[in-house]
């Protein structure tokens, strides 16, 4: 880990496992009097002859987040108002006329970026399955920018980080890995030679489905400076009490993310026994045609995330989901509590997903109540 740069936050042990880290990283410096946790700076004016003279230029709240999420990357960390803002200044280091590598199952919202860019003759993009890394590292060739996902959303395809990453810098290629599902717990890419990682922080890292918030963390300054600019210039900044909540969340995202795997876990196991599911998504079970990958780059656990596809009909998959009573049928994930959605809804993922497949974000219930809500809502429409 490294140690924090910040002076007014507390100093971090270069041998503290991630777990502590992030439990530690960002708080205010340990001095007589001083709080425990960053303060919320609700503010739009400074006065001048500061670093910090508006509130575009920056907050101390977002500093602490910013501290913390950089010491759990590996890298300088800039926050923007949203995940999809972060990934629009990202996609603004592609020089005009660029070409971007984008895996075909990456984040709906990410692929509808880059087409309107395509659609304006803004640059081009070549479309590759995220787990043929072959054919991944031959697209890097000539290419500006490589954008993969270590956990791709919502099939929950496991990419190739470290070689993906080797074949792209060869090729003088920069790599973009989006890491919201693993979270910096579970993969630290800039560590695997990538040059930018993306959070959604809405996601897990804030855990409680309460908050907007995007997260870049760089390996090079002159990247993360170009962010800040851009963050600046175009207003894409985060709240200071979004930021406040992110920051609280991170402290909680081990053991978060370590109940809602376990749970995860089990319910992809008993999921793929089912007589009305005909395939589970789950890298952490044995049979997963991603697990080998999956414990090879992502060896402290394969998240929380998981999809399976009903053996019926569109109409008896939503009757499904209508009958559950724990599980939440809405989108976005990794709060506390768990939600479900039949992905093809979506005009963005129905050419890339079956028509029955659900994507479950687990969460901190017990996992045997959400066992008996699901294969209770299974077995009365289906039988």
């Amino acid at each position: 880990m490294t140690e924090s740069p910040d002076p007014a936050h507390v100093d971090l042990d270069p041998g503290w496992t991630a777990d502590t880290v992030a439990v530690q990283a960002g708080r205010p410096a340990r001095v007589p009097g001083a709080p425990m946790n960053a303060p919320i700076t609700l503010s739009s004016t400074y006065v001048q002859d500061a670093t910090i003279e508006y509130g575009r230029d920056g907050n101390e709240t977002w500093g602490a987040l910013e501290t913390a999420l950089g010491a759990l990357d590996g890298g300088r960390a800039v926050t923007f108002a949203s995940g999809l803002a972060a990934s629009t200044a990202i996609a603004a280091l592609v020089p005009p006329d660029g070409i971007v590598v984008l895996a075909s199952v990456a984040y709906h919202g990410v692929r509808n970026i880059f087409d309107r860019m395509q659609a304006d003759g803004r640059l081009s993009v070549r479309m590759v399955q995220p787990d043929d890394t072959g054919a991944v590292v031959a697209a890097a060739d000539g290419a500006d920018m490589v954008w993969v996902e270590s956990i791709a959303n919502p099939l929950i395809v496991v990419a190739d980080i470290p070689a993906i990453v080797a074949g792209a810098r060869e090729r003088g290629t920069i790599t973009v890995v989006d890491a919201t599902f693993a979270t910096p717990l579970r993969q630290r890419p800039l560590d695997l030679g990538a040059d930018i990682v993306l959070h959604s922080a809405t996601k897990l890292i804030g855990g409680h489905s309460d908050l907007l918030l995007g997260a870049v963390v760089c390996r090079d300054p002159a990247h993360a400076d170009f962010l800040v600019a851009y963050r600046h210039d175009h207003g894409a900044i985060p709240g200071a009490f979004d930021a406040f909540l992110a920051l609280r969340g991170l402290r909680t995202l081990a053991v978060r993310l370590d109940r809602a795997e376990a749970s995860a876990e089990e319910l992809a196991r008993r999921l793929a026994a089912h007589p009305n599911v005909s395939k589970v998504h789950y890298p952490g079970l044995p049979g997963d045609p991603q697990h080998e990958r999956a414990a090879r780059v992502l060896p402290n656990g394969s998240g929380s995330m998981l999809s399976f596809e009903v053996a019926g009909t569109v109409e008896q998959t939503e009757a499904i989901l209508a009958r559950l009573r724990l599980l939440a049928h809405a989108t976005s994930l990794g709060g506390v509590e768990s939600l479900i959605e039949r992905r093809a809804r979506y005009a963005g993922d129905a050419s890339i997903v079956g028509p029955t497949l659900c994507r479950l974000s687990v969460g901190l219930e017990n996992v045997e109540d959400l066992w008996a809500d699901l294969d209770g809502a299974l077995r009365s429409v289906l039988g």
